[in-house]
């Protein structure tokens, strides 16, 4: 006897919504594009808070009265909860479901925007963003997955194109959305904005899309989750805590030790893990083939000088310059738009001709791009700020389409989905730590500068007194202040000149590391096998 299917409230919504003349109706021919265009929705919105909170992150450091070294965990907690749950993912969309965890992840994302907005302290802001990070790195991988089922062979590369169109367009527009509510509002809109939408974005979820689940699920690798869960934050925790403020003990401190020791073991675990386990899951057999695992290495660096300069460019823009937040994020909306029409071109001339050709020139230029960052001064113009910019867009253009074409030639078809999932992990890995190692060099360095400056501010010398005596005379002549109280505000301006410069020579030497770690990584490019080299390979062998 069989039982009658339990009707749900989501089904009854459905039934009312969506007749079977509906375009949006899974027999309809339309209906792989309404599914689309609802994916599309999630991935800028993932995409987009990865990079519009860099320009609200002076406000929210002054709102809480926090440092850099706290702040970066704003980024980094967003960027590693994607990094560990883009693997997992993938199993978790087989086992219950695409339709239902691709709403789960939306609701994930929702939820925590909206823990964003209402946060009362930083650490509530990280933890939120934890959540908002675990909800998008569902979306990416189960989106894409959702995309390539619908859509035959023969439309799938347009329809991907159009995902990635989304992602490029969250980058460039990104920053100047935060900066507009930043400035006429609060920081707290740039993340109260993407809960109407997420909402919008689960009704059509729930309305459109059809369910689809894979029977021949394998085993969940729990040891190999759990221990890269455990290794990735505590390292990077370790990494951000060496040198701040807070930490007296420095590299040596106890609990930096401790970090180390817990993150060297959790490492071990996951490598032997996934090793070993029958269904890993992360397929670090994968790294064998030369051509992928060198091409990781130079995603990771790449994500490094993406995610970094990214976190880097608004704090100076704004610290030090006096850009307000839209000014400072408006000044990467060209980064987009020329990375989106480098890309096809670069990818293009892979195929046609060598694909190392453009990663090494895009890998040049991105190192070029950082070092004319590196001269930043307090008189530095808009002009060599697009500049800079304008490189970092061609450069990342041209690197990303062929490295990945390079990375994927020798990996057998059925592991393609595994290979490109790792992929992006590592480049999600790569601006991590990117963020993390930057903002830890930019304290170290900063502090560094202010002692040599300061101990250059002698009191007994002739040129300390004589400059003092003259701001002394100018703030009494413009504010009006006593002799005694224009003399402690010449001082107190002395003190914060020199703490400004500190800090511009911090972000100099920032990016100056940025664009010798970019060239170093690219050494290894050269000995890439490309096309042309396999099939002769495979001619001499098949002789």
């Amino acid at each position: 006897m069989s039982h009658p299917r339990k009707i749900t409230l989501a089904h009854r919504i459905r039934r009312i919504l969506r007749t079977r003349d509906s375009s949006y109706h899974p027999k309809s021919k339309f209906y792989r594009w309404w599914v689309l265009g609802n994916v599309m929705i999630g991935t800028f919105m993932a995409v987009l808070d990865a990079t519009i909170v860099n320009v609200g992150l002076p406000k929210i450091m002054a709102s809480f009265g926090v440092s850099i070294d706290k702040i970066e965990w704003v980024l980094t907690a967003y960027m590693l909860a994607m990094a560990v749950m883009l693997p997992a993912s993938g199993w978790f969309a087989d086992r219950f479901g695409h339709k239902r965890m691709y709403f789960f992840g939306l609701f994930l994302f929702t939820f925590g925007s909206m823990m964003c907005g209402m946060s009362g302290n930083e650490d509530m802001l990280i933890f939120s963003r934890v959540i908002q990070g675990l909800g998008a790195g569902s979306l990416m991988p189960i989106g894409m997955a959702i995309i390539t089922r619908e859509f035959p062979p023969e439309q799938r590369g347009t329809a991907l194109g159009f995902w990635a169109i989304s992602a490029a367009a969250s980058v460039s527009f990104g920053p100047l959305i935060g900066g507009y509510l930043v400035d006429n509002f609060s920081w707290k809109l740039m993340f109260d904005v993407n809960v109407p939408v997420g909402i919008i974005g689960m009704i059509v979820t729930m309305i459109i899309q059809q369910e689809y689940v894979n029977n021949r699920v394998g085993k969940f690798d729990l040891l190999g989750f759990l221990s890269v869960s455990i290794f990735l934050p505590v390292l990077l925790y370790a990494l951000s805590e060496g040198n701040a403020a807070t930490n007296s003990g420095g590299w040596h401190a106890p609990f930096i030790l401790i970090c180390f020791a817990i993150s060297a073991i959790a490492f071990t675990v996951f490598i032997i893990t996934e090793l070993t386990v029958e269904k890993p899951l992360v397929d670090l057999k994968l790294l064998k083939n030369y051509n992928f695992a060198i091409s990781n290495l130079v995603m990771f660096i790449f994500g490094i000088g993406m995610f970094g300069s990214t976190f880097l460019l608004p704090l100076f823009l704004q610290n030090s310059l006096g850009y307000t937040a839209i000014q400072a994020g408006a000044v990467f909306l060209p980064i987009g738009f020329i990375q989106g029409a480098a890309s096809p071109i670069a990818g293009r001339f892979a195929d046609k001709f060598n694909a190392k050709v453009p990663v090494i020139l895009g890998i040049v230029l991105l190192a070029l791009s950082f070092y004319l960052n590196s001269l930043f001064s307090r008189l530095t113009e808009h002009n060599y700020i697009m500049t800079s910019l304008y490189i970092r867009g061609l450069a990342m253009g041209i690197i990303f389409t062929p490295l990945s074409a390079i990375s994927l030639l020798e990996i057998p078809r059925h592991k393609m989905a595994q290979a490109s999932g790792l992929f992006n992990v590592i480049r999600q890995l790569g601006g991590s730590f990117g963020v993390a190692i930057l903002a830890t060099l930019l304290t170290s360095r900063t502090k560094y500068h202010s002692t040599i400056y300061g101990e250059a501010l002698n009191p007994n010398s002739e040129a300390f007194h004589q400059v003092t005596h003259h701001l002394t005379g100018y703030i009494q002549h413009t504010a009006g202040s006593s002799v005694g109280t224009a003399a402690m505000q010449a001082k107190s301006v002395l003190i914060s000149h020199v703490s400004s410069e500190a800090f511009i020579q911090g972000i100099d030497d920032d990016f100056l590391i940025a664009a010798i770690i970019t060239l170093i990584g690219g050494i290894p490019v050269f000995w890439l096998h490309t096309r042309k080299k396999l099939e002769a390979k495979n001619r001499v062998n098949h002789d």
